[in-house]
């Protein structure tokens, strides 16, 4: 089975709203999201170059765990995401692992 992902790049412009963001997606948002899409491993970061940018990547079994995921749990999450912040743009894109290296 090859790792599959689920990668959303969001974009937070004012810097008085991030700590707000943390403190959502720990609270509110991943306790759902890491239940209902049943992923092997999240995590979430800030850019070190553009502090605006805030990635969360979800880790799935294989390409067929991530396929149920996007059809039957992601588009519920997404009309959360937009109605807690519809003002911060994302991008989704889904990628499956070509190659791995180290420990």
């Amino acid at each position: 089975m090859t790792a599959a992902f689920f990668i959303v790049r969001s974009t937070v412009a004012d810097p008085a709203k991030r700590a707000a963001l943390d403190k959502w997606y720990q609270n509110d948002f991943w306790p759902d999201v890491l239940k209902s899409l049943r992923v092997k491993k999240a995590w979430r970061f800030w850019s070190l170059s553009d502090p605006a940018i805030h990635q969360a990547t979800y880790q799935f079994g294989d390409e067929a765990a991530l396929d149920r995921a996007m059809k039957e749990e992601v588009p519920w999450l997404i009309d959360n995401f937009v109605r807690d912040w519809p003002d911060v743009p994302r991008v989704r894109e889904t990628f499956v692992l070509a190659q791995e290296f180290g420990a």
